[in-house]
């Protein structure tokens, strides 16, 4: 097979056939939409996952261009005498933090189908009035019903969620204009709305109850994203000098209920292109918002190992009230590791980072927020670099040096007036977002016969034990639920009297490999190392 051009960042679907860009045949998908029972419906996606391609593929394939199609799947199963007017509304771009800029946004685009259909203009009405008699209009002219395609339905809301009030405005504005489609049966083929979120029934979907909700479909689990055999079928030109391991532990592993996991369409075509294993995907938005929200609810970056929701919680989006579950999963940040079945009936997930590339931006943006200047580091080694180093020398007055670095990146005004510093799991969401930025083959709080360790590293073919205790919390057995404490020998560390006690060591052990326990214990008011052990199992 012949190298062809990458379609990074193009979601225009007739350039890529027309000009020869590399494409993975999602057309079976579209076919499904007009086969299945229903003809409204919903996906929601992460952010640059193909969407938009996907509803420019619906379009072209509704309006008839049979050539585009041709040695697709679909070209043989559909009608291609049949011509349907298309109404497709995008809300990628454009601010929405200004007053009437929505209703603004919504009108230049009706204007512009008016003029492009030849459809009658009604300047003076509202946007769900103009819009519904623009889907009779288009119904008349043509006799045929209207298929309504709308792209990033969210974005007017998702883009100003920092303004309630303004998000607010525009949540009851697209609650207008989206109703109308439902007002417009009879004038409707198909509706098909795209986006991130997925907003509760009794906020914007109220009006939009008529959707059927694909997100967590398992047939289409693939429609958006690649698979191992597109990558195998399609790629195949450009995996020579690319570990396949490795591009598995960087881009793959989302999952939407399917029988596979895929990869982000987006950080593989930037691969390709780069032959770099970078954040490709991670570093085109910040998530500050998710940030903020995890910090102000007192969501323990630790606690991202040990995610479970009920599809209805995955579903919970609203202004006034959003579940960190949903935005993690619905925002790309985490994804469906494997499903069983509550007491309800009704399905649960556990939730997992999808992989490398996500596990350690996000780990990286919380450290941002817990620890401004954590990224300062000595000379030209990174703090990464560093743990990684310190812990394959078994070098542990570095590995000490390094954490007393850490600790003093936090500004000394900065945490006494931050109130972050104060919740619980501070101290651990700290240390857990270093590890996990850093290095591969953490587990947090990893179960054994008698107890939970706070964190394993596996690196190497060794094994490192990590206990980590606030000094001012030890002392007050209150503060730790009065729980027995063991008694340290003379010159060890409670954290290393722990670790020894439990015998977490033993689920470790095995032929050739070193293990290491170190206890570290945190003085909160100093925001420093207040004693620090380290020896072999």
């Amino acid at each position: 097979m012949d190298r062809r051009r990458l379609p990074a960042g193009i979601q225009t679907f007739r350039q890529i056939r027309e000009e020869g860009y590399y494409y993975v045949d999602k057309t079976a998908y579209a076919r499904r939409l007009a086969d299945d029972a229903g003809k409204h419906y919903f996906l929601s996606r992460p952010r640059r996952f193909g969407k938009s391609l996907f509803l420019d593929t619906v379009k072209e394939l509704y309006e008839g261009a049979e050539k585009l199609f041709r040695g697709l799947a679909v070209h043989g199963a559909w009608d291609w005498s049949k011509r349907h007017p298309v109404v497709r509304l995008d809300f990628a771009g454009g601010n929405y933090r200004r007053p009437g800029a929505l209703l603004a946004r919504v009108a230049e685009q009706l204007s512009d189908i008016e003029r492009e259909t030849g459809a009658a203009g009604s300047e003076g009405a509202t946007a769900p009035g103009r819009f519904a008699r623009l889907l009779a209009a288009l119904h008349r002219r043509t006799s045929r019903r209207v298929v309504v395609l709308v792209d990033e339905y969210d974005k007017p809301i998702l883009d100003v969620l920092d303004a309630p009030e303004t998000a607010k405005a525009n949540l009851d504005d697209l609650r207008g204009l989206y109703g109308a489609i439902k007002a417009c049966d009879a004038h409707v083929e198909l509706t098909f709305l795209t986006g991130v979120s997925r907003f509760s029934k009794v906020s914007l979907f109220s009006d939009l109850n008529f959707l059927t909700d694909l997100t967590l479909n398992p047939r289409y689990s693939a429609v958006c994203g690649y698979t191992e055999a597109d990558l195998d079928s399609v790629f195949s030109p450009e995996l020579p000098g690319l570990d396949r391991g490795r591009i598995r532990a960087w881009y793959n592993g989302y999952n939407w209920r399917g029988s596979e996991r895929v990869y982000n369409p987006y950080a593989i075509l930037h691969l390709f292109a780069s032959r770099e294993f970078e954040a490709h995907w991670f570093e085109t938005a910040t998530p500050r918002f998710l940030i903020d929200t995890l910090l102000r609810r007192g969501f323990a970056a630790p606690d991202l190992e040990n995610v479970h929701a009920s599809a209805s919680l995955l579903s919970a989006f609203d202004v006034d009230a959003i579940a960190p579950e949903a935005l993690l999963f619905q925002t790309g940040y985490l994804t469906i590791a494997a499903e069983d079945q509550a007491p309800d009936g009704f399905p649960r997930f556990r939730l997992r980072y999808p992989n490398r590339e996500v596990r350690r931006g996000l780990n990286e943006s919380l450290l941002d927020a817990l620890v401004p200047d954590w990224r300062r580091a000595e000379g030209a080694e990174s703090n990464g670099a560093a743990l990684r180093r310190v812990l394959a020398a078994e070098d542990w007055t570095g590995l000490e040096a390094l954490f007393r670095r850490l600790l003093a990146g936090i500004p000394h005004d900065w945490h006494r007036r931050n109130d972050i510093a104060r919740y619980e799991g501070y101290w651990a969401s700290v240390f857990y977002a270093f590890f996990q930025a850093a290095v591969d083959g953490v587990a947090v709080e990893d179960a054994t016969s008698r107890g939970r360790l706070d964190l394993a590293v596996r690196l190497d073919g060794n094994a490192y034990l990590f206990e980590f205790k606030v000094t001012e919390r030890s002392m007050n057995p209150a503060q730790a639920g009065g729980a027995a404490r063991e008694t340290p020998a003379a010159n060890e560390t409670a954290a290393m009297a722990q670790l020894r006690a439990r015998r977490y060591a033993d689920k470790y052990r095995t032929p050739g490999r070193s293990v290491h326990l170190i206890g570290v214990e945190i003085s909160a008011e100093q925001r420093d190392i207040a004693a620090f052990d380290a020896e072999p199992a």
